[in-house]
């Protein structure tokens, strides 16, 4: 019986369900059944592993070579949250910059620093290490009025051309967001929520540019402006233990997202933001994520790809042995009517869902505007396996969603031991398909 009711639900796959139309494609309508539970849903199993812990690190253990340790306070940095500490981090990474040997920027614990946006530049003589103590706390000015005008209002932090760098330690990244997200031009999600014209600039806390052999270790991050991390044309990147927050409604505080970047590793880490957990974009490929805590949030997406008729290519993606809690979405693909280029050879296994709204989707038809228009061009999706994915799902939408393009049609899908049912009730909703073509494996 338990299986039965499962293979009902991802049967869609093998099938084009051709009785539909474009418009219903595009609106993404499905019906509901009822169907009788054999079993209660607390016998789903259970999370792949536990939700890791933000990382409790202390000054101890650590052997480094004074002369190469270069604390900010002796640049002149205060510390009390209200001074401006900018050039002393700069004359802090200036110096470290230039040392042959390892060197280390340190931010002392006890410690708060306002740093306006700065831009940290590369590449320096040896491998550099930017420590953010525990207790210690970094900080940006407070919201767009005390943001200097000459200042870039699109990122914060930046990392720029730099190669063989730790940013790490136990301290808190405070991105004081809660006046960007209220502009009246940030989509408001309340029941009189309004969307605004005007310019809608908002930073993003840490943008790493053209770097590579980075490690991010061991830091918590709040109320992100917009995007937590961010890492654009970067390769050799290794994100472990990071704990990331920012409220259900925060607009655009992406997690971590990534860009035109390969061989990434994004291990042991728990994101709760108001978009999505890890965002892949165009250019990716090599990506391995595991264990991650994800919710709530908008889960973990691949695109968008393909917006204003451009290309985009990326392959070689793993998720795995992750929970996605409370979530708008689960694992997701989306992309532009109109774009070309490939997703291709993605895995998403051993994932655990909670109440989740949409647990496993394909979108061709990503549009932000209520009307987009209908173009056959399209990222062709293919090569897509979903394994092990267990748990269940918010009734508002089907567990499963697959729109596919008509001209481009998401091909060679394979699942096997999908197991989704909804968080309460006993109504079960019928999975979406759409041009989508593939296999069910038990």
């Amino acid at each position: 019986m338990e299986y039965s009711r499962v293979l009902s639900l991802v049967f869609c796959i093998c099938v084009c369900c051709c009785f539909f139309s474009t418009a219903q494609a595009r609106s993404h309508k499905h019906s509901k059944h009822k169907h009788a539970h054999a079993s209660p849903v607390s016998q789903i199993s259970l999370p792949p592993c536990p939700p890791p812990e933000p990382a409790n690190q202390t000054n101890g253990g650590h052997s480094y070579n004074s002369t190469n340790v270069f604390d900010v306070r002796s640049f002149g940095a205060v510390g009390n949250g209200i001074a401006d500490d900018t050039q002393a981090f700069k004359a802090a990474w200036d110096t470290a910059c230039q040392v042959e040997e390892s060197a280390i920027v340190f931010v002392p614990y006890g410690y708060s620093f306002m740093i306006q946006s700065t831009i940290f530049t590369g590449p320096c003589q040896s491998r550099l290490v930017f420590q953010n103590s525990v207790d210690g706390t970094l900080m940006p000015p407070d919201g767009p009025d005390s943001w200097p005008q000459n200042n870039s209002k699109r990122q914060w932090l930046v990392f720029y051309r730099i190669n063989e760098m730790s940013l790490q330690g136990g301290g808190l990244i405070d991105g004081r967001g809660e006046n960007w997200w209220n502009l009246p031009c940030k989509p408001h999600k309340g029941i009189n929520g309004t969307t605004l014209p005007g310019p809608c600039d908002s930073p993003i806390a840490i943008r790493f540019f053209m770097s590579s052999n980075l490690t991010v270790q061991g830091l918590r991050i709040k109320n992100s402006p917009q995007f937590n991390f961010k890492f654009d044309n970067c390769r050799d990147v290794h994100i472990e233990s990071i704990y990331i927050t920012a409220p259900a409604l925060s607009p655009n505080t992406d997690g971590i997202h990534i860009e035109n970047t390969n061989n990434v590793k994004i291990y042991n880490s728990v994101v709760s933001n108001g978009d999505d957990c890890v965002s892949i974009g165009s250019g990716c490929y090599d990506v391995d994520i595991k264990n991650i805590t994800c919710g709530p949030s908008h889960g973990i997406s691949i695109g968008s790809l393909g917006n204003h008729n451009s290309r985009a290519c990326v392959s070689n993606i793993t998720v795995r042995d992750s929970v996605l809690k409370y979530s708008d979405n689960g694992v997701r693909i989306k992309t532009w009517q109109g774009g070309s280029g490939a997703v291709s050879g993605v895995t998403f296994s051993n994932l655990h869902m909670n109440n989740v709204r949409n647990p496993i989707i394909i979108d061709q038809f990503y549009c932000l505007a209520k009307q987009c228009m209908n173009q056959t061009s399209a990222v062709l999706v293919s090569n897509i396996i979903y394994s092990n994915i267990k748990g269940t799902y918010d009734i508002r939408s089907p567990a499963m969603h697959f729109a596919c393009s008509d001209s481009v049609p998401c091909t060679n899908l394979t699942l096997s031991d999908v197991e989704l049912l909804p968080a309460q009730g006993e109504l079960m909703l019928d999975p979406f398909c759409w041009n989508a073509y593939g296999t069910w494996k038990h």
